[in-house]
């Protein structure tokens, strides 16, 4: 039955990636036709007589003649990630790739979980910084890469580093990092396309133009500002729910696969343990997404897609056998 769970949550990992990529050309529109509805709004722009449904048509009709380009636009923001989404992760969180000269300790460590699991090396990357924190990226073989902190590097002992790497090697195996790595491409774009488009309209105060007068056009263009913001909303929104669709039981699978690897329990546990608490790292919120621990405050933690350690630790316990020790805490380095 394991083994049927564990390739079970590989087909479901398989399927939401191929839904993330059918649904954006969906949102793209409905993000694109909302922009022009914006346009409309706050310029005056207008089809026909009628003061309401004007603006509506005016969109519609620039949707029409802009969906190829936007079609081709994110054809080519998908190409441009997927040669260069590891350059980006790299830029956002100062992480840089390492060898064994470098890392001796972290090289041999993984290369020796690899052998054991009959797996490809990944590569190793570092960010110089006091939080705790891993996470694994990657497309496909060959494209495979597992970051680590200095923090982490610092505080841990052989076996709870292992342990730890052996989490994320379990995350390659599963096909999650493909499905984050998707997620983070696709949320991005709408990401910064909706920011973009409350600063633009903050900025400009959201007033009409004066082109035609506020009796001709302002009822029309409020409902259409209204209606577009809604639209752009939604469109942000669904956006961001691919980052709360991202299982939870990722987390615990990985745990799982860790104790499988290294057959300690204990180490894992003693890992979560000095993590909590120190696992505070600057990085964009999609990429925080790929951690091991992902804090969130009380009220985001409704929507966290990393449950929480303590209940991970209950896991390893219960099901692993593993044994919850008092841990001292943990000093923060002087990186980051």
């Amino acid at each position: 039955m394991a083994a049927y769970g564990l390739q079970t949550h590989i087909w479901n990992n398989n399927s939401k990636s191929v839904l993330l990529m059918a649904g954006f050309p969906v949102l793209l529109l409905l993000l694109s036709y909302g922009l022009f509805l914006l346009f409309a709004g706050l310029s005056g722009a207008s089809i026909g007589e009628d003061e309401i449904a004007g603006p509506f048509l005016w969109a519609a009709d620039a949707l029409a003649r802009a969906w190829p380009f936007a079609i081709a636009g994110a054809i080519f923001w998908f190409g441009i990630a997927y040669a260069f989404y590891q350059n980006m992760i790299d830029a956002a969180t100062g992480a840089r790739k390492v060898e064994r000269a470098l890392e001796p300790r972290l090289y041999n460590l993984l290369e020796n979980l690899t052998i054991s699991r009959g797996m490809r090396m990944p590569e190793l990357r570092v960010m110089e910084t006091a939080g705790m924190n891993a996470f694994a990226t990657g497309l496909h073989e060959g494209q495979y890469s597992i970051t680590v902190t200095r923090g982490l590097i610092e505080a841990l002992n052989d076996q709870e580093l292992e342990a730890v790497l052996a989490h994320e090697l379990t995350h390659i195996r599963n096909r999650d990092v493909r499905l984050l790595v998707i997620a983070v491409i696709f949320v991005g774009i709408f990401s910064f396309v909706g920011e973009m488009a409350f600063r633009g309209l903050w900025h400009s105060g959201g007033r009409p133009s004066s082109r035609r007068s506020s009796r001709d056009n302002g009822g029309g263009a409020i409902v259409a500002i209204i209606a577009a913001l809604a639209m752009i909303a939604i469109a942000y929104a669904l956006a961001i729910v691919i980052r709360f669709s991202l299982s939870r039981r990722r987390e615990f699978l990985a745990d799982a696969g860790s104790v499988e690897l290294t057959k300690n329990p204990d180490a894992m546990i003693s890992a979560l343990q000095k993590i909590s608490g120190n696992a505070v790292v600057n990085a964009p919120s999609e990429v925080r997404e790929m951690f091991i621990e992902n804090p969130h405050s009380d009220f985001a933690s409704i929507f966290a897609t990393h449950p929480p350690i303590e209940k991970r630790i209950e896991a390893l316990a219960r099901y692993a056998g593993g044994r919850v020790a008092a841990v001292a805490p943990v000093k923060p380095g002087p990186w980051g």
